[in-house]
């Protein structure tokens, strides 16, 4: 049995329960069986796709089928994109909902559904407590509902194993409605919760209140990040005259560009796997990857001028012993090339598309790699991308003080 898709809504002692895998229909009303006819309990099954019947409802439909207010929703909804074009995007709209992936849409639409101090309880990726793509969806739940509890996965591989689930999961415990107050974090290890640990945490420690994105936080401990902790590092990108930016070059997109080695009329081609430690590695023979990019016409536009920049990997995964990976530009590497192509697997940071000084850079690159960098950034981000976005929201030293620490690590 997939036990991914039984979705149920609680409507006084009466059950709904959503289902379209005429598979699972059969075993789900062999259980609400054992149950119906108690008392006043009642369980209905609705073999309809929950987003239109929930849209046709919400939105006041003639032809909506009948669903009266819930006090309780648990969801274990469907993970998948919406394209911006779909029909599950024009209907959500429709009631005033715009998200990216069937998770938060039902998330979304159970908020809607519920009375005033009604309770939805999800288990559901946690990408959605960063980016900029769940920012309407991020802005609509901390409008409509009070986070009241939290659980997390150490553990991505244990929990859904047997699944192959890739993405880093969390169950949510919202109430439509109420004030704001604490909330619960807990976690454990495994879906056994054997090892639960659970501590409450200030509101203002979960969504940061001069946060204009609105990042969700899940803080595992009750002790304070030396990020939050140090006046020093309160510092934005802009105090400190820096940009961070995804990398330009999207190589499926200029494939008739990229060539394997350098040689004349090329420009380096630098993905991550051309830094390693604290030293560029350029070109790389034999590598999957190209080494350089033509450059003409074409592609001038997406090249940098070389200098020394800060980089940071995009994608990296919960188990690695490092979320941010930050490594260094190193002009000298390239035999004089005036231009450099930056990859898009690769953030880099940078002023006005122009290299940084290099104490400045090498500051940079050291700080993002401490592990108080890391423990904080994995306070928010829960799935495989470390987004400029992301990066462009942390707090960071003073410029002079990461030019100071720039200067010590080339003394070392």
């Amino acid at each position: 049995m997939d036990r991914w898709r039984v979705y149920h809504f609680l409507a006084c002692r009466n059950l709904n329960a959503f289902e379209l895998d005429t598979d699972l229909v059969g075993h789900l009303s062999q259980t609400l069986d054992k149950y119906n006819n108690r008392g006043d309990f009642l369980g209905n099954i609705y073999e309809d796709d929950f987003i239109h019947v929930a849209v046709e409802s919400l939105s006041g439909s003639l032809f909506a089928k009948p669903l009266k207010p819930y006090t309780h929703a648990i969801l274990n909804p469907p993970y998948k994109k919406i394209n911006s074009n779909s029909i599950y995007r024009l209907a959500l709209r429709r009631v005033g909902i715009e998200t990216v992936n069937l998770y938060s849409a039902f998330v979304a639409l159970a908020v809607d559904m519920l009375v005033p101090g009604g309770q939805v309880v999800a288990i559901i990726p946690r990408s959605f407590c960063n980016g900029p793509y769940y920012r309407p969806f991020r802005d609509l739940i901390l409008k409509r509902a009070a986070i009241r509890h939290v659980h997390l996965f150490e553990s991505r591989n244990k929990a859904f194993k047997d699944d192959r689930v890739l993405q880093e999961n969390i169950i949510i415990l919202l109430e439509r409605g109420v004030g704001q107050g604490p909330v619960i974090v807990s976690t454990s290890t495994d879906d056994s919760f054997n090892d639960l640990v659970a501590h409450e945490h200030p509101f203002d420690r979960i969504v940061f209140p001069d946060d204009p994105e609105r990042f969700i936080h899940v803080p595992i401990s009750p002790e304070r990040n030396i990020i939050e902790l140090s006046p020093a590092i309160r510092y934005t990108l802009a105090d400190l005259g820096i940009r961070v930016s995804t990398g330009p070059v999207v190589d499926f997109r200029v494939k008739e560009h990229l060539r394997d080695m350098p040689g004349v009329g090329t420009a380096p081609l630098l993905y991550p796997a051309h830094f390693g430690g604290r030293n560029t590695t350029w070109p790389i023979e034999g590598m999957k990857k190209s080494n350089a990019i033509e450059r003409n016409a074409d592609t001038e536009k997406w090249l940098y001028p070389n200098g020394f920049y800060c980089v940071v990997r995009r994608f990296s995964s919960k188990e690695e012993k490092r979320r941010i990976v930050a490594s260094v530009v190193e002009p000298d590497t390239f035999g004089g090339a005036p231009m450099l192509g930056l990859e898009n697997h690769l953030n880099v940071f940078h002023d006005n598309r122009r290299g940084l000084p290099e104490p400045l850079a090498r500051g940079l690159a050291v700080f993002l790699n401490t592990t108080a960098v890391d423990e904080y950034f994995r306070r928010f981000n829960g799935h495989t991308q470390v987004n400029a976005t992301d990066l462009k929201l942390m707090k960071y030293p003073s410029r002079d003080a990461l030019i100071r620490l720039g200067a010590w690590a080339m003394q070392h």
